[in-house]
């Protein structure tokens, strides 16, 4: 059996941090994913899925997402009931995120870190920003190669010179 999801989206809010009684932490919040249509007026419509992030995975979170960031998230789904206030069963399906990549700098909006996109360090590499997992390693944005230019589409979509013996196919 398979429990996995992908997603990126925008965050809707600040991840809301907390801590359990026994000090764990745990963040939340919701992505804004665009649908792969639109409707008849040619409007986009989004689902906004709840995420939640435990341990160092969530104080990561907490501490460098905000609100309208682009992140991906990797993870499984969860379905879980209570009963409210009212004696009314509530049930609550939310994506248990164990990977959140940060798609963007946090140097976007002006302010923030000077020249700092790795979020703590590591030795992975990234596009435009790191990425966390449930280990608690980080990966970093660093530069490869001598050109210091990682971004595989900075031609901008013009054709790419590839002859029939570069393919592996």
């Amino acid at each position: 059996m398979l429990n996995r999801v992908i997603l990126i989206g925008r965050l809707t809010r600040d991840p809301e941090l907390r801590y359990t009684p026994a000090g764990v932490a745990v963040a939340q919040f919701t992505l804004a994913v665009d649908r792969p249509f639109s409707r008849d007026q040619g409007e986009r419509e989004a689902d906004f899925i709840p995420v939640v992030t435990w341990r160092q995975l969530a104080e990561t979170c907490a501490n460098y997402l905000r609100k309208g960031r682009l992140a991906a998230v990797e993870g499984r789904i969860q379905v879980r009931n209570y009963e409210n206030n009212e004696g009314r069963r509530v049930y609550v399906t939310e994506v248990i995120a164990d990977n959140v990549r940060f798609l963007e700098s946090p140097n976007r909006e002006g302010g923030g870190s000077q020249g700092r996109d790795d979020f703590g360090g590591g030795n992975g590499g990234g596009y435009g920003g790191g990425g966390y997992g449930s280990g608690g390693g980080s990966r970093s944005s660093g530069s490869r190669g001598t050109g210091g230019n990682m971004d595989p589409f900075a031609d901008d979509g013009k054709p790419i010179d590839i002859s029939d013996d570069d393919l592996p196919f």
